[in-house]
């Protein structure tokens, strides 16, 4: 059965959840002493993304009792968490970023193949050279890109107003990494023939192709070279 037909409901219906997210943050993260459901509205997502991390890397029993000790944790510290929300939404925002600047940059290192490489390997049956050249350059690009938003998160948290940080943090966020989508989709079409290049949705199948290959099954764990 082909799920391809829902790929723009899906699509449609993520945008919406993050964009009422990104303005209940917004909102939420300017609070000086939150309510419950507030902390809650922050810590869920990441601790929910972090769960699956660790069920992929430490399967059985131990992702499950690293997952309660975090809970522990948490629930130790929720008075505080409260009276420091804007901090909260700041490690959130600066953590994700930074995790996936890390992620992308790690393959740019000697020895291994460019995140970006590794897609465009799944979607063609030959990389030529200069596909894997260009590969390489949004690799780093997006690596550059999430460095940056780190960067510009750190700056305006410890130097400018909750109010700022969090227009930058909670309502540019999604629509810098839509520009960034359509200037490398600009800069595609300008340096790379039709039959290599690769669309939004075809991207996202892409992506969750290698997701899927690096699920564990028989005890390996496939991942980018």
């Amino acid at each position: 059965m082909n799920g391809g037909g829902h790929h723009p409901f899906v699509l449609l219906l993520a945008g919406g959840l993050a964009v009422a997210y990104a303005v209940v943050a917004h909102y939420t993260s300017q609070l000086p002493d939150a309510a419950h459901w507030a902390v809650l509205l922050a810590v869920l997502p990441p601790a929910a993304i972090g769960f699956g991390m660790l069920r992929s890397a430490a399967p059985g029993i131990l992702g499950w009792l690293v997952a309660a000790a975090v809970v522990a944790l948490a629930a130790a510290v929720w008075p505080l968490l409260q009276q420091h929300l804007g901090g909260v939404y700041f490690a959130q925002h600066a953590g994700v970023n930074g995790a996936l600047g890390l992620f992308f940059g790690r393959t740019l290192l000697a020895g291994r193949e460019p995140l970006c490489t590794h897609f465009a390997s799944l979607a063609h049956d030959h990389v030529s050279p200069r596909l894997a050249r260009y590969t390489r350059q949004v690799t780093v690009a997006w690596t550059l890109f999430f460095a940056l938003m780190v960067a510009t998160s750190v700056l305006l948290f410890a130097f400018a107003s909750i109010e700022t940080w969090s227009v930058f943090a909670n309502l540019l966020t999604w629509p810098l990494v839509g520009a960034m989508f359509v200037v490398e989709g600009g800069v595609r079409r300008l340096l790379l023939p039709p039959e290599e290049r690769l669309g939004l949705l075809a991207t996202i199948a892409t992506y969750r192709k290698s997701m899927a290959m690096r699920t564990p099954r028989s005890g390996k764990t496939p991942s980018p070279r």
